[in-house]
């Protein structure tokens, strides 16, 4: 017989258990202690088990309620099928990354991933190595809309006031730069404001747009500053950067990685930028989830080295 040939609306797990407790304890009011019902539920559950297998299965015989041939030939499938669900459907295994070969998924903004995500994939394959690991790019506006649709576990970067579907935790502060090519534009005295602002600027734009906070810092000092090119991605703007007389403001870390790779240099904006904050982001449903513990407190370990 096939399972779905079977009237499962019939069939209820309690009739197993209290199968399993008349078999072992040979009584009615036993097996309703142990099972938590009075003794008229347990005699009703025992009519409904002769009803299902066609059999009396349990006769009283003095004080015993005495097993009959065909309850001695269920007894071991069902003792069978009752551990198999409390051992393998409600007991989970204790998550280990050693031997965890599912995904990783990672929700990292341009500037997270720039910065982190070769250190993140050394972090989790160094304690997962059948692990795989798929980084997304995110940003304020789709970083919501993404961890649902991609099944992110993570998201790092600078997201203010979360969603309340997720649960964050503060990483680091970091501040702004700029950053241009020293053959270019002369800054080893840094720039005046004047200076600064009638210098071509190119931007970091994640949502596409040609200005910033710090187009209306300027404008409260009687200056405007003239945004030529932006772009969504920082590797464009180190490329652009070299050789041109431009202009970026950028975050710290960025700017010493691009310093390194590409012989730019930095030095402090003349006005105030506002420093900004980096978190990581999970989805409150998943606070007591094995993975997610472990991949959050990898990751919290890892900022704090870096």
């Amino acid at each position: 017989m096939s399972f779905t040939d079977v009237p499962w609306r019939n069939i209820d797990l309690n009739l197993l258990v209290a199968f399993a407790y008349l078999y072992r304890y040979q009584s009615v009011s036993i097996a309703a202690e142990k099972s938590y019902v009075s003794q008229s539920a347990m005699s009703h559950s025992l009519s409904r088990l002769r009803t299902l297998f066609a059999d009396v299965l349990f006769e009283r015989k003095g004080h015993k309620m005495m097993a009959t041939e065909r309850a001695h030939q269920l007894a071991p499938t069902v003792n069978k099928l009752l551990d198999c669900v409390s051992n393998d459907l409600l007991t989970s295994a204790p998550f280990d990354p050693a031997d965890y070969d599912g995904i990783c998924r990672i929700g990292l903004t341009d500037y997270a991933e720039f910065i982190f995500a070769p250190a993140i994939f050394d972090a989790i394959r160094l304690q997962a190595p059948k692990a795989q690991v798929s980084f997304v790019n995110v940003n304020r506006s789709n970083y919501l809309a993404l961890a649902e649709q991609e099944k992110l576990d993570i998201v790092i970067g600078s997201i203010t006031a979360p969603d309340p579907a997720f649960q964050s935790q503060h990483l680091y502060t970091e501040r702004h730069v700029c950053i241009a090519d020293p053959h270019c534009i002369a800054f080893e005295q840094g720039l005046s404001k004047y200076d600064f602002a009638n210098i071509e600027h190119a931007l970091v734009s994640p949502d596409g747009r040609l200005a910033t906070g710090v187009d209306d810092t300027l404008q409260a000092e009687g200056l405007n500053r003239k945004v030529t090119v932006a772009t969504r991605n920082f590797m464009t703007i180190q490329s652009l950067l070299k050789g041109r007389k431009l202009i970026a403001i950028v975050p710290k870390k960025m700017a010493d990685v691009a310093c390194d790779q590409n012989l730019l240099r930095y030095f402090d904006p003349p006005i105030r930028v506002p420093d900004f904050d980096i978190s990581i982001l999970w989805f409150q449903r998943k606070n007591s989830d094995d993975k997610s513990i472990w991949l959050r407190s990898l990751l919290m370990s890892l900022m704090a080295q870096q």
